[in-house]
């Protein structure tokens, strides 16, 4: 179980996604593959909106677990899932030997009416985690946010909905990415004197290309440090060097965080295992 590891070593996740095409599997397991023989603690697999992506992250993380052999994470989000349809995607992983799920509510879809919005069956993720508990036997882990939710009144407010999470049965989180290690530091600080006891992972994301500014960090809501700002400046004409400059700001952001007592590293990979040897061959070795 996932959650024992935390107990006896520092931790190093990845995640993945699925890929959007049939046609595309015979490289995402290449891809999967080549992380499995980087030899991370667990693998998390992302989830389409409003389940749209269900069956493949099913199959990705099946070959996770039964093929590499590694503790798989199934994300599943909520937003626009009915019950039954929670529990048949809930069964599907159980019988392919996945136990292990982090619950998301997940981005409102485009085409979903306000009606359907309003009247959908989980409010939030915290409410799909205590269902999941009460009718399956998988193991729950949710998100937090260094930086709160973007939807958050405040962050006393997103901490009290985080401890709603470990109420309901999470047993370990993973944080949105963050590029200042400050706002990590200061939000374990509140965490932990708001009762929140449960390990936590931190999520980073190397910024390799100048376009993740205005697509990946806009939809996270993390705030971008002038020392990063200055990279992109400096070399998102350039994509090999800013590319380099990119992983190199991801290597130096663990290490601090490893110097600094954060035991457990999760790496938004983006499907590049290069990238990922790249950091853990700096950091790890």
């Amino acid at each position: 179980m996932i959650q024992n590891m935390f107990e006896s070593k520092r931790t190093l996740s990845f995640e993945v996604f699925p890929p959007k095409k049939d046609g595309e599997f015979e490289k995402a397991f290449e891809v999967l593959d080549a992380l499995g023989e980087l030899k991370p603690d667990f693998i998390s697999v992302t989830y389409g909106a409003g389940g749209s992506r269900s069956g493949k992250t099913v199959e990705i993380a099946s070959y996770i677990q039964n093929t590499l052999k590694l503790d798989a994470v199934a994300h599943m989000t909520c937003v626009g899932s009915k019950k039954e349809n929670l529990l048949e995607v809930a069964r599907a992983l159980q019988e392919n030997h996945v136990k292990h799920v982090l619950a998301l509510r997940g981005d409102r879809p485009r085409d979903m009416s306000d009606e359907q919005f309003q009247s959908r069956d989980f409010a939030h993720a915290s409410d799909m985690m205590q269902f999941l508990c009460e009718h399956t036997e998988l193991h729950m882990a949710g998100a937090c946010y260094p930086e709160k939710h973007f939807e958050a009144f405040s962050m006393e407010s997103d901490l009290n909905n985080l401890k709603k999470k470990q109420e309901a049965g999470a047993e370990f989180l993973i944080s949105q990415l963050f590029f200042d290690n400050d706002f990590y530091y200061s939000f374990l600080e509140k965490a932990s004197k708001k009762g929140i006891t449960i390990p936590i992972c931190a999520g980073i994301m190397p910024i390799t290309s100048a376009k993740q500014i205005g697509t990946t960090i806009t939809l996270a809501g993390s705030s971008v440090p002038k020392a990063l700002a200055d990279i992109i400046a400096a070399y998102g004409d350039n994509p090999e060097e800013m590319r380099r400059a990119g992983i190199d700001y991801a290597i130096r952001q663990i290490r601090d965080l490893r110097e600094n007592g954060v035991d457990n590293i999760h790496i938004y990979t983006m499907n590049k295992p290069l990238m990922a040897r790249e950091i853990i061959d700096a950091v790890y070795r």
